[in-house]
């Protein structure tokens, strides 16, 4: 059986939540997405943002602790932060978790 999300270091049982809610059920699957698709997909199926989590799980895949982001550097996650949220539609942002999937395959109607 594959490792889950939160086998990768800074993250815990919740990350296999947040993350599972847009199916990706294992580490390998995050880490092939890559941290800025990964996130940017559990927000889209109703996860809410938290920019923590977000460079959390960012130095978890570096091999890095959660702490280790500062300066120049955590300003520029920033913005790749801000950029991931800004990719939501309006209509995504605030949506249950079920309309979220349902939005994903197309059965909510368009405003």
């Amino acid at each position: 059986m594959s490792a889950k999300p939160s086998s990768i270091r800074n993250l815990g049982p919740a990350a296999d939540v947040f993350y599972g809610r847009a199916s990706i059920k294992t580490a390998e699957h995050l880490r092939n997405l890559g941290p800025d698709e990964a996130y940017f997909r559990s927000l889209q199926a109703g996860g809410k943002a938290h920019f923590i989590g977000y460079y959390a799980m960012v130095m978890g895949l570096q091999g890095r602790p959660w702490n280790d982001c500062q300066g120049a550097e955590k300003k520029n996650m920033a913005k790749r932060f801000d950029a991931i949220k800004a990719r939501l539609s309006p209509k995504d942002k605030g949506r249950s978790e079920i309309e979220a999937a349902l939005n994903e395959l197309g059965v909510i109607k368009k405003a």
